[in-house]
């Protein structure tokens, strides 16, 4: 993945995101960072979950300087060679999503369960939140520097997958651009998933308690409350290109 990422967008540097893999993963990865100097290794103690390693990985993206980070998973499921197209997309975006839901998006080799549960989360998470994006749960994503300060990843709580939901919904909120661009997501190559049922219940309840917030929200407007959020950040600057490999997935 880090040659793949290194091939199709050589101006990338790389940094790999390791919770004290078991398998070896962050050995493998500091090898890679002493061959190359534009890929780099953030050691984590222990598993504490997607959601917290992202929010290390932006961290340490932003108290650098780079002008965009990009997540992508490390298991094969995102494919590289697709991110010059949201790399363009982003030149008038806050926020691209690598989209498996709209024109152009496909899933390849998924088990049916798979494909039901995540088609199932994001009709439920755009019917109780009333957000446009098809694929808020999607995990290939550039973010600009300044749509993550707006944002305030720092009051980021969701752990897993819900993750990817509640970011969409603080940039949403925010007034930021969000668009989505077609990409074809492969079964992972390597590894096993994470999701079990307790992430499954998390984004559940945590989606339903946003949904509520926001309708109570709406009312409120409707007698006379607050409007909605505006827009913030700053003035665009010629993109210094960040990626996120997480081998959480």
């Amino acid at each position: 993945m880090v040659r793949r990422i290194r091939t199709a967008v050589p101006s990338a540097d790389v940094v790999v995101l390791d919770d004290d893999s078991p398998d070896g993963t962050g050995r493998i990865a500091d090898r890679l960072a002493a061959q190359d100097p534009q890929v780099h290794v953030l050691h984590r103690p222990g598993k504490q979950g997607l959601g917290p390693a992202y929010l290390a990985g932006f961290a340490w993206a932003l108290a650098r300087g780079y002008d965009a980070v990009v997540e992508i998973d490390a298991d094969g499921s995102h494919q590289p060679e697709q991110l010059p197209d949201l790399l363009a997309a982003a030149a008038d975006a806050d926020v691209v999503v690598g989209s498996r839901y709209v024109p152009g998006g496909t899933v390849r080799n998924w088990p049916v369960h798979r494909r039901a549960l995540s088609v199932g989360a994001n009709t439920y998470a755009r019917l109780l939140l009333g957000i446009p994006v098809h694929d808020a749960t999607a995990g290939f994503r550039v973010y600009r520097a300044d749509a993550l300060r707006a944002m305030d990843t720092a009051a980021v709580a969701s752990q897993g997958y819900c993750f990817q939901v509640d970011l969409t919904l603080r940039a949403l909120d925010q007034g930021l651009r969000v668009v989505e661009v077609p990409v074809t997501f492969v079964e992972r190559e390597v590894g096993t998933s994470k999701m079990d049922d307790a992430i499954v219940r998390e984004a559940a309840v945590r989606v339903g308690v946003w949904g509520a917030r926001r309708h109570w929200r709406q009312v409120r407007r409707i007698l006379g409350g607050t409007g909605a959020g505006e827009r913030r950040g700053g003035p665009r600057r010629s993109p210094r290109w960040h990626h996120l490999e997480e081998d959480h997935l």
